[in-house]
């Protein structure tokens, strides 16, 4: 007779033991020889983080700090996830997001009039919302987990900000693109980490609450970060208005996320009736503003689509491999790994897209970021899905 719980599970016999007995006991073994079995409920902490708004918010990723409970009548020995139709619904839709955003960018691409009306403030304000959306999904205990763990996420935001913005820079300069495009190549291998990486890290077996904790990490120092490494990459090419970035970036990523922490901190019961809602906004608001730069600089695109996208795809496949084999050089265990590797390769294109359009006249400068969307989606999905298949090895 075998038992099976969701987390980690150990049976024992009923032979004397100081062990505190678990919480589901599965009474009257009769082929194994024992008077009954124990099946007993370990927590361990994934570093402490909330699954960010684009996230599936089902309880089991909604509240890691409660036991599970479940009838000890029950026969079969199984904790039911006890999930409804709602959160079921929600979970698909979220981990079908690359999906969602592939068709997005075609429809732009393809039919510009049809998402050309989300464009300047709506824009804006939609990227602006998704952080706010994010922040209402952390506490300010996720940031005292920063703390507690600082190595991972030390190196996936050393990736974030040193790896990547190398990269951009080095490709421009191998492919000798030119200004506007080698402009635009370093402002987008700039950009903090997307929102759309926790969910393909959830799909990929990866961990999650690292991938929440390393994209605010990157999230909060884009403020500085971002300006200040496009200023010194790519001032030479063309001039770079390092305070006009810092102060775009302040108020569209930093004020709604503080926003939205406090939000939580101080008005949780809001919060909460707010949850079950988030996971479609954020699939929704990731979709239209990773869809609308392709429809914003389509006719470029379907001029010059192939030789755009040479860079841009070199960009993402050596961010996606360096940030999975330098882990693997320091010997962080499979699921860290992926995660920092995802954590690398997809970054905030809209928040690119946005800094491109406001402080560049040149419209070249936002071509990049609309073509690292689909490269974004594409790569990140792939990878998600080509490592759900294959177990980390870390248990």
């Amino acid at each position: 007779m075998a038992a099976q719980c969701i987390g980690s599970v150990s049976l024992r016999s009923s032979r004397p033991s100081t062990a505190r007995p678990g919480p589901f006991t599965i009474a009257k073994p009769r082929s194994i020889g024992v008077a009954r079995v124990q099946c007993q409920l370990e927590q361990r902490p994934l570093g402490g983080g909330k699954c960010m708004s684009i996230l599936p918010t089902h309880r089991a990723h909604r509240d890691r700090s409660q036991p599970c409970k479940a009838a000890a009548s029950e026969a079969s020995g199984l904790v039911p996830e006890q999930r409804s139709d709602w959160e079921k619904f929600t979970e698909t839709l979220t981990t079908l997001f690359p999906v969602w955003v592939c068709l997005g960018a075609a429809l732009g691409i393809s039919k510009p009039s049809a998402l050309l009306w989300f464009k300047s403030d709506l824009f804006t304000y939609g990227l602006g919302f998704l952080m706010l959306s994010m922040g209402l999904t952390l506490t300010i205990e996720d940031f005292k987990q920063c703390m507690k763990n600082p190595v991972p996420i030390g190196v996936g935001y050393l990736a974030q900000y040193i790896i990547k913005p190398f990269l951009g820079f080095c490709i421009a300069k191998v492919l000798n693109l030119s200004p506007p495009l080698a402009v635009g190549l370093i402002l987008v291998s700039c950009c903090p980490g997307g929102q759309a990486s926790n969910v393909a890290t959830y799909i990929a077996h990866g961990d999650v609450a690292l991938s929440v904790l390393m994209t605010t990490a990157s999230t909060l120092g884009a403020i500085i970060m971002t300006p200040l490494l496009t200023k010194f990459l790519a001032g030479t090419l063309v001039p770079v208005d390092a305070k006009g970035l810092a102060l775009s970036t302040f108020q569209v990523v930093l004020v709604p996320t503080i926003l939205g922490v406090l939000t939580n901190e101080f008005f949780p019961g809001v919060v909460k009736k707010l949850k079950s809602v988030l996971p479609l906004v954020g699939v929704a608001l990731t979709t239209l503003l990773c869809a609308s730069p392709c429809a914003q600089v389509a006719t470029i695109l379907r001029a010059q689509g192939l030789d755009l996208s040479i860079p841009v795809a070199l960009l993402h496949v050596a961010a996606f491999s360096m940030g999975y084999f330098i882990c693997k050089g320091l010997g962080f265990n499979e699921k860290t790994s992926r995660t920092v590797s995802i954590e690398t390769g997809m970054q905030s294109a809209a928040l690119g897209f946005l800094l491109a359009q406001t402080h560049f006249s040149d419209p070249l400068v936002a071509v990049p970021s609309a073509v690292s969307v689909v490269f974004m989606a594409l790569g990140g999905s792939g990878l998600a899905v080509f490592w759900r298949n294959r177990p980390t090895m870390d248990t």
